[in-house]
């Protein structure tokens, strides 16, 4: 190990956000102060969120949520930027990717109020077009109107762009290399001092402890997961996913345990992981080969796990056991 890498002074800050933590981890010169890297951090995800949670009723998805249908409503750049890109993984996807179903996350009781059959009912029997089609954004003004009742939702590409923006203000102080992260949502940023890849787990989807089920060596790139093992209802003794069909209206029937999913992007990561566990083994793994995404999917048989690894990154030479 090099001089260098010996002098440098670790830091590992975390913080609040969207109903868990960030954290971010990075080495500087000694005696350089982490509070103003600490307080830009935590600025920069809450801004992720006041622009787009579902738990704050003066959000700006919230106030887009509430607007008549074919009104134009002015929303922020980054709020833009994220509709876009998931109206484009939504087209990409066939719709498996939908942010459009606002009104069966908050039914079933995964938004800030509990399960409510009566919403339940509705969201089963709503005519909807998927949001790729009934959104319409105009970026060039920064507006966006709704062609169709719509209520939208973006927890499966907030947390991802939330990690994204922790990576973007790291590298507004100068700091090129870092592992950062929400919720298991990570992003990867060169290399640590000692040269080594930065180690991240892949969770055993083991809905009664939190362990791993293997491990990466990332230099640059972000990774997502969608399972099946920490968000749930259940039902009449069945477990459903917090995971929503959009053909149906509920929570998928049948899924694997769990997708992960490797892309430049935690955005872009955290939409796919969705897509291809809405999908399933079968139909996502094609559309991961098609789109050439590297891609993890774990399913159950039985009591065992089974691992199929799609792309070159998955490999069984590319991955550790837990």
């Amino acid at each position: 190990m090099s001089k260098m890498s010996t002098d440098l002074q670790r830091h590992a800050l975390n913080g609040p956000t969207m109903g868990t933590r960030w954290t971010a981890l990075f080495h500087t010169a000694p005696g350089r102060n982490p509070e103003p890297i600490r307080a830009a951090l935590q600025a920069a995800v809450e801004e992720v969120d006041d622009q787009m949670s579902t738990w704050k009723p003066d959000s700006d998805l919230m106030r887009l949520n509430a607007a008549p249908v074919g009104d134009w409503v002015p929303v922020p750049a980054r709020l833009m930027q994220v509709l876009g890109l998931a109206l484009e993984i939504g087209r990409a996807s066939g719709g498996a990717f939908d942010i459009g179903m606002g009104d069966a996350v908050a039914a079933w009781g995964f938004g800030p109020g509990p399960a409510d059959p009566g919403g339940i009912r509705a969201a089963i029997a709503a005519q909807r077009a998927p949001a790729h089609e009934a959104l319409d954004l105009d970026p060039a003004v920064g507006r966006v109107r709704k062609m169709a009742p719509l209520t939208l939702d973006l927890n499966g590409i907030a947390k991802g762009y939330g990690t994204d923006r922790l990576a973007e203000t790291l590298s507004a102080f100068g700091i090129s290399s870092a592992l950062v992260g929400i919720d298991g949502e990570m992003r990867a940023m060169g290399l640590p001092p000692d040269g080594a890849p930065w180690t991240i787990a892949v969770e055993a989807p083991d809905p009664s402890r939190r362990a791993p089920h293997s491990v990466l060596a990332l230099e640059v790139a972000a990774i997502a997961t969608s399972g099946d093992y920490r968000h749930w209802v259940e039902v009449q003794g069945r477990r459903l996913s917090h995971s929503m069909d959009p053909a149906r209206g509920a929570p998928l029937a049948a899924s694997p345990a769990s997708v992960t999913v490797l892309a430049p992007t935690c955005a872009k990561a955290d939409a796919w992981a969705t897509a291809l566990m809405v999908l399933g083994l079968d139909k996502g793994a094609a559309l991961a080969r098609a789109q050439g995404l590297d891609a993890l999917f774990l399913t159950r048989e039985g009591a065992a796990i089974r691992t199929h690894g799609i792309g070159p990154l998955f490999a069984p030479s590319a991955m550790s056991p837990g």
